[in-house]
């Protein structure tokens, strides 16, 4: 038996004869709301708020109103309810940390979510220029764009929010110029950050940016500066879940391949990803090898080939720990070892010699000083011994 099947699996196949197209019959074809059923199944561990965003999906689903839009605010001006004119209000549900707002209107439905400043606003509806004249309608005039300040610059945020997704926000950071700031740095350090400051797209040569050092020497201020010293050719981003980044390929591909108006505009990216130890440390290729791998593939592999993005990483492991595909020649833009000022160079910024130690100081440790806090690392200065006691 088991020979008489095989002998009917290999058997080649004879051709089919072609059927008169007289003879030919259309198919019938089942509408797509009819070849999907669609079911809710609600349970006490859905909230109002996602009863709302189902009953939106009716008409949509059904072909009722095929055709949808949508638009995100980062930041809704105070007042502003993102509903157009003559919009009837359907439902309205509030959660502890967002609401949803279901509405229609002639020919449309419109569900606006909000959370937190910002919002989520679609619109399905009968035809494409009605969802689209709605959504208009809807969101014109509602982003509230604070007015552009010189210390002021826009840097993205990235993350996996639950409900949406990897998800992008804008926020205006406050930065100081590179001159205000020099004096932060140890002298070593303050010279590399010179030519970092001053580069252009010309000078790209590597992709990885590498700020290493104990906490509390600056490195984050030198990146908020630096993205100000860069703004006008590049976009810097900050990931505020790398060990999820280089983990999860789809949330990777929509950060490194995905379209934004930075990129669409020719403008470079710099991704940050702060105090990432367990990824660049030497024993990665154990403990987050692929994730390492990944990262190594969007600095200068496949993944980064035709997309003008930077990677900046810090991390406070010191330079002999870090895995040597991390620190090889040509790999790095710049690699900066961001320490602790000198002594000098600390009673200097202080001006003042009280508790700074033999060693200098690290930044945090200066500011703590001159708000007349005595650091934890920095020891109290034991008092004098009683010498009556020794006589």
């Amino acid at each position: 038996m088991a020979r008489e099947c095989a002998d009917r699996r290999t058997a080649p196949l004879l051709p089919s004869r072609p059927v008169p197209s007289s003879r030919r019959q259309a198919l019938p074809t089942t509408p797509p709301e009819q070849s999907l059923p669609i079911r809710l199944n609600v349970d006490d561990s859905d909230s109002p708020s996602d009863v709302v965003d189902a009953l939106f999906l009716g008409r949509f689903a059904t072909g009722e109103q095929p055709y949808a839009r949508s638009h995100s605010v980062d930041r809704v001006k105070s007042g502003k309810t993102l509903l157009p004119p003559a919009a009837r209000v359907l439902r309205a549900a509030r959660d502890d940390d967002r609401s949803a707002t279901l509405a229609e209107g002639d020919g449309w439905t419109l569900l606006v979510s909000r959370w937190n400043q910002g919002a989520d606003v679609t619109v399905t509806a009968v035809a494409e220029e009605l969802a689209e004249k709605v959504l208009r309608q809807a969101v014109d005039g509602a982003e509230d764009e604070p007015e552009p300040q010189p210390e002021n610059v826009s840097m993205g945020f990235w993350y996996v929010s639950p409900r949406r997704g990897p998800h992008r926000t804008t926020r205006q950071i406050s930065a100081g110029t590179w001159e205000e700031i020099r004096g932060n740095y140890t002298a070593p350090v303050a010279e590399a950050m010179d030519g970092l400051m001053k580069v252009t797209p010309d000078d790209i040569a590597g992709r990885l940016l590498l700020l290493h050092g104990p906490p509390g020497t600056g490195k984050t201020s030198a990146l908020r500066t630096l993205a100000r010293s860069w703004r006008d050719w590049c976009q810097v981003d900050c990931v505020l879940d790398p060990e999820r980044l280089f983990s999860d390929v789809g949330y990777l591909m929509d950060i490194a391949i995905g379209e934004d108006e930075g990129s669409a505009k020719g403008r470079w990216r710099l991704l940050l990803l702060e105090d990432c130890d367990e990824l660049i440390r030497g024993e990665a290729r154990h403990t987050a090898g692929q994730a390492l791998s990944r990262l190594l593939n969007l600095t200068d592999g496949l993944l980064g080939q035709g997309r003008n993005v930077l990677v900046g990483v810090t991390t406070n492991e010191d330079l002999e720990r870090l895995h040597p595909a991390v620190v090889r020649p040509g790999r790095c833009l710049a690699r900066i070892e961001v320490g602790r000022l000198t002594r000098a160079e600390a009673v200097g910024w202080l001006g003042s010699e009280e508790g700074i130690a033999r060693d200098g100081a690290t930044l945090a440790e200066l500011f703590a000083l001159r708000r007349g806090t005595r650091p934890a690392s920095v020891p109290a200065q034991p008092a004098e011994a009683d010498a009556g006691l020794y006589l």
